[in-house]
């Protein structure tokens, strides 16, 4: 329990140094909107679960998220969790801010624990053949 709120604190420490460093020493303005007056928990958990889906589908069709540029496709495809949590940073971070640290708690293990899976998923196999044609798989792992 104690190594998870470190995590959080952590997280929510470094999201709140990079959004100062962005309002202090550039142009960009984050956003003042109130997730909730805005959108409800059915959206949030969806955006959870079913990133991609729900992206597309509120981007366009219901137009309720931002949409469109050449990183927002890049996001889209290989990581529509942190996409999701760098939209909801410009967005929602003055209004709020737990919100957008469990967003990107959710974005950085989410996206490591779905690679990780899949890697798992996608051992090699190697297959040997006897004399008589008969194939036999037998897994290893490449250290």
């Amino acid at each position: 329990m104690n190594i998870t709120f470190t995590k959080i604190l952590f997280i929510f420490l470094a999201i709140t140094g990079a959004t100062t460093l962005l309002i202090n020493y550039t142009n960009i303005e984050l956003g003042n909107i109130d997730y909730f007056n805005k959108h409800g928990v059915f959206f949030l958990v969806f955006l959870a679960f079913f990133p991609r889906v729900t992206l597309i589908f509120s981007a366009v069709l219901l137009r309720s998220v931002e949409f469109g540029g050449i990183l927002w496709w890049a996001g889209f495809f290989f990581a529509p969790r942190v996409l999701v949590a760098t939209l909801a940073t410009i967005a929602y971070w003055n209004t709020n801010p737990i919100l957008v640290t469990f967003a990107w708690l959710i974005a950085m293990g989410g996206e490591s624990s779905e690679k990780i899976f899949i890697k798992r998923k996608m051992r090699p196999q190697k297959k040997y053949s006897d004399f008589q044609g008969t194939t036999i798989e037998a897994e290893y792992e490449v250290k």
